[in-house]
């Protein structure tokens, strides 16, 4: 009995001392005070590689810095930066995709490989590839705007001519340093 005491004793003062450790419970908000400090401004996270391959206003490129020949009327687009010191060239023609393709087999002097039928799209690799320091392979890619029935790429100048392009060209240059 004496023993039951003793053990029901240091179970309560047990549970006293925890209950008197436990947080005291928050006073209510008075009027014109936070509840809480107010939160830090978040964290921006630093940018993806795939949110700096953002299009950039530049110069036209001529064929030179191309290293490639460009169509006649050739309308240049824009260019982004396609990682490892590369960048793409985007030019709009009005000339159907059979007809770039012909024109980049002559100039190039090669037939360039179908990669995909649909829409239709066509490479000329004009470059070594070399994945150490290379983020695509040198190259002229041209694609069918006008498949399944679109009006064509649209021109991003607006009220210029024509308002569509039909077929797209992206140019990957060789670089020189690579």
């Amino acid at each position: 009995m004496i023993a039951a005491r003793a053990l029901t004793t240091v179970v309560t003062m047990l549970l006293c001392a925890t209950l008197l450790g436990a947080q005291a419970p928050a006073p209510f908000p008075k009027p014109g005070r936070p509840e809480q400090p107010p939160a830090a401004p978040p964290v921006q996270p630093p940018p993806s590689p795939k949110q700096n391959a953002k299009p950039t206003p530049a110069a036209v490129p001529s064929e030179a810095t191309l290293g490639v020949p460009l169509y006649p009327g050739a309308t240049f687009i824009t260019s982004y930066d396609a990682g490892r010191g590369q960048r793409f060239y985007l030019f709009g023609v009005a000339a159907s995709f059979a007809d770039m393709v012909t024109y980049y087999r002559t100039a190039l002097k090669q037939r360039g490989t179908d990669l995909f039928e649909s829409p239709p799209t066509h490479q000329f690799e004009v470059g070594r590839y070399r994945e150490e320091t290379m983020a695509f392979p040198p190259s002229v890619t041209v694609k069918d705007f006008t498949w399944g029935g679109s009006a064509g790429y649209p021109n991003p100048k607006p009220g210029a001519q024509p308002s569509h392009f039909a077929t797209i060209i992206q140019i990957v240059p060789v670089t020189a340093d690579k």
